[in-house]
């Protein structure tokens, strides 16, 4: 497993913002952080991750990361997205598709990595 904390740390623009890395490489981004962040992102990620062909579930966003640092696959979400190593692929159609499967993989087995909490005291 890669270091999803240190990853998405590099990525995450805001140092306010709470995060939940998934085994998989998929983070939830609580912009209204609750309580529980670990519950708050696996309800989110249950319910807007699973990919369902022809709808709007399947559809993607790819963005490159500066220095062929990989790329960030968005979704339907706007605060769930997904991470392609530079590794995986050359198209972004490939790309797009690699990280869908990471978002519905994420979203069936929802395995927390890491659990970011950037909340004031």
């Amino acid at each position: 497993m890669a270091d999803w904390a240190e990853l998405w740390r590099s990525i995450i623009l805001g140092p306010d913002k709470s995060w939940v890395a998934f085994s998989n490489g998929t983070c939830v981004i609580l912009m209204e952080p609750e309580a529980d962040l670990a519950a708050q992102a696996t309800r989110l990620l249950a319910e807007w991750g699973p990919v369902h062909i022809a709808t709007p579930s399947a559809d993607f966003s790819v963005v490159e990361l500066d220095g062929n640092q990989g790329c960030v696959v968005t979704c339907h979400h706007p605060d769930i997205l997904s991470y392609v190593s530079p590794e995986a692929g050359a198209s972004e159609i490939a790309v797009g598709m690699l990280g869908r499967q990471v978002r519905d993989q994420d979203a069936k087995q929802l395995v927390i990595a890491h659990v970011e909490d950037r909340r004031q005291p």
